[in-house]
């Protein structure tokens, strides 16, 4: 029986999701460190998840951990919403609208959630991806979309 549960769900978790990414990339070339393929960085991603979670589950049996308190549902709520709320908002509203809607609906897990802070980090980080995947990666995303006429 482990002693932590905390960290056996959470390296059960990463073993699941890391061999289930590894398996889905499986048919990608690997290419080299230097020639990198498209299945580089999802297996190097992958493996590394692979041995995170199995450092976590084998820790969770040696260290003595807290109990668990219960299951915080309404936070993994409000990410899973936030994420919906990117997919439905990137193309019509643009990339920079869409990031601020992630940032302020995820913010809202917090019970630290400040309004005026979640702005200022969400308007800072609509214009860093905005400047980095848009502009400095070329990445064909609108920053402001159809629904305000550009």
């Amino acid at each position: 029986m482990p002693k932590d549960l905390r960290d056996f769900w959470a390296g059960l978790l990463y073993l699941i999701i890391g061999t289930a990414a590894l398996y889905m990339a499986a048919d990608y070339e690997m290419g080299t460190a230097i020639s990198m393929g498209p299945g580089y960085f999802p297996k190097v991603l992958s493996g590394l998840l692979i041995l995170i979670g199995a450092a976590s589950l084998i820790r969770s049996f040696i260290v003595e951990g807290e109990p668990l308190k219960g299951f915080a549902f309404s936070k993994i709520l409000y990410v899973t919403i936030s994420i919906i709320v990117f997919a439905l908002l990137v193309e019509g509203a643009g990339l920079a609208i869409a990031v601020m809607a992630v940032f302020g609906v995820s913010a809202m897990a917090s019970k630290f959630f400040n309004w005026k802070f979640t702005l200022g980090i969400a308007l800072g980080a609509a214009i860093f991806c905005s400047l980095v995947f848009v502009k400095g990666l070329g990445i064909p995303l609108p920053i402001f979309g159809s629904w305000f006429g550009m």
